[in-house]
């Protein structure tokens, strides 16, 4: 049994776009809306653009080293 990754690592968000792409033929930025959406109605909008949010600061940090 696997274990899934961290909330807030962005991993589960990937997974999950990469997912749809290959299943459905979508574009990664059509398949990144459907997780968005379903993110929204799972954990609720603050929650959830908190976790976004959290996740643009990790990746501007990244960046900057």
């Amino acid at each position: 049994m696997t274990r899934k990754a961290k909330l807030g690592s962005g991993k589960r968000f990937a997974a999950g776009s990469k997912a749809i792409q290959k299943k459905e033929g979508l574009s990664k930025a059509s398949a990144d809306a459907i997780m968005a959406k379903a993110g929204r109605e799972k954990y609720g909008k603050a929650k959830f653009q908190g976790l976004a949010a959290a996740g643009r600061r990790r990746a501007a940090k990244k960046r900057a080293m």
